[in-house]
């Protein structure tokens, strides 16, 4: 009996010791981050303050553009590339914000999930047009139902919707808003989505879907053929494609954990273009990302921050300096 409850507390013991976290998925990127980039040194105006933050992009001039939902600062709050404030706008012009790009050419583009819309900005944020109708829902060539993501063709003559939370689309037009086409409908078959929440297009003008809730990646080509699909990623929330064809994503491991722990689990991952392959991975909470040239991943988290991940690993505990100001 004795040596039957020795080897009963040796099992548990061993089974113990084998627990541990899960190995990064690909190996581990040495990233530090900077966990409150615009609010650490805080440099907005007096009372501002980011809400729910949905999108982060930054344009070609260095600025970071954040996307935010909270009724304390403008929608869009602008950066330079050290987190100082430079101008806010766009209050009372959207229902919810949503998704964030720049063009080939400086332009903004911005989706508004809440009243429909889809709007393009100037280089120096002047409101060129909005595509759909406010507060109108629709499936046609004029509205949209709760866009989600935009992405530009290789050369810039075109642009792709993901027509995301009410639709179940992606819809293609010109660079000045003209309808082209679409493609999809509510499903699980190839070409089918149950939530388009991103979209990106590589150089070779293959589009990439973020099917979140499918838990799938799904790729066409630009007019909408079915390729292939992955669906080893998880429910992905952000695709972004650097000029130079890095897919960087930020995902969860499925579409509940996703919504249970409200974008807390997630991860960034650095993925293989060609085949679909975790080159690296490492935790983060986000909604969306943005890779700058210079090397760093802006993420836009719901929980009202945006993180700056810059390269870089501590070689040793932080000890007796624990606390270092941000961005050190």
């Amino acid at each position: 009996m004795q040596k039957l409850l020795a080897a009963g507390v040796f099992a548990a013991a061993l089974c113990t010791a084998q627990q541990g976290w899960y190995p990064h998925e690909g190996g581990l990127m040495k990233y530090r981050v900077n966990i409150r980039f615009g609010e650490e040194p805080d440099t907005m105006p007096d009372g501002w303050k980011f809400g729910r933050v949905s999108a982060v992009a930054v344009n070609p001039r260095g600025e970071v553009y954040v996307f935010q939902r909270g009724p304390k600062a403008d929608p869009i709050v602008v950066f330079d590339g050290k987190g100082t404030f430079l101008r806010g706008f766009g209050k009372g012009m959207f229902g919810n914000p949503h998704g964030m790009r720049f063009d080939h050419e400086g332009n903004l583009w911005v989706t508004d999930n809440g009243d429909h819309q889809v709007m393009k900005f100037s280089p120096q944020d002047k409101l060129l047009f909005t595509l759909g109708i406010k507060g109108k829902a629709g499936t046609d060539a004029r509205t949209f139902n709760r866009p989600t993501d935009i992405a530009f063709t290789p050369k810039g003559d075109a642009v792709y919707i993901s027509d995301g939370y009410g639709n179940s689309r992606v819809v293609k037009v010109t660079s000045d808003g003209k309808y082209i086409l679409d493609w999809g409908r509510k499903g699980k078959g190839p070409g089918e989505f149950n939530t388009p929440h991103s979209v990106a297009v590589d150089s070779a003008g293959t589009v990439y879907v973020s099917d979140r809730e499918n838990n799938r990646i799904q790729i066409f080509d630009p007019n909408g053929k079915f390729l292939r699909q992955w669906t080893h990623l998880g429910a992905t929330q952000n695709i972004f494609i650097t000029p130079k064809d890095e897919m960087w994503i930020i995902t969860h491991r499925d579409n509940i954990e996703n919504l249970t722990y409200d974008t807390l689990a997630g991860r960034i991952m650095h993925i293989e273009l060609a085949t679909g392959k975790i080159l690296g991975a490492m935790e983060s909470p986000g909604h969306w990302l943005h890779a700058s040239p210079t090397g760093e991943i802006f993420i836009g988290s719901l929980t009202g921050n945006v993180f700056r991940w810059y390269p870089g690993w501590l070689t040793q505990g932080l000890g007796a300096s624990e606390g270092l100001k941000p961005g050190n």
